[in-house]
């Protein structure tokens, strides 16, 4: 059964309630501009000590100074769920140790020149809830 859309609204969540949803998840996107192109890869995350931390398909020497991320959980039958955006300075991790920790403990999408594990530093964060309308 699919809902009117009269019957949805978004709703804006806290900074901190969206920083719990995206730590409660696992899987999102990364986006950034490469070349006056936009760039989206699915990535995988987690989120430690104030910083999240990514895996992406993408090469190192490409991923600009500032990225963008984002992470949803929508329910397609009810239309319901949420979505949280972070965006802030991104740096590639580049001591091997810990590289290596993160890519042992996030499943990559891709292997090679194409893994790159990266912290970004939360600058803004957005986030709203898919709510059903009070009757």
């Amino acid at each position: 059964m699919t809902l009117p859309s009269a019957a949805l609204r978004m709703v804006e969540v806290s900074g901190a309630e969206a920083l719990w949803l995206v730590e409660g998840s696992s899987l999102g996107r990364l986006v950034y501009v490469q070349r006056e192109q936009t760039v989206v890869r699915p990535a995988r995350h987690v989120w430690e000590y104030g910083r999240l931390i990514v895996r992406a398909p993408v090469q190192a020497a490409v991923v600009p100074e500032a990225v963008t991320y984002q992470v949803e959980e929508i329910r397609v039958v009810t239309g319901t769920g949420w979505t949280v955006t972070v965006s802030g300075p991104a740096e590639v991790i580049g001591d091997p140790n810990e590289a290596a920790h993160y890519r042992r403990t996030l499943a990559g999408w891709s292997h090679g020149p194409h893994d790159t594990v990266l912290r970004i530093h939360p600058k803004t964060v957005t986030g709203f809830r898919l709510a059903r309308a009070e009757s």
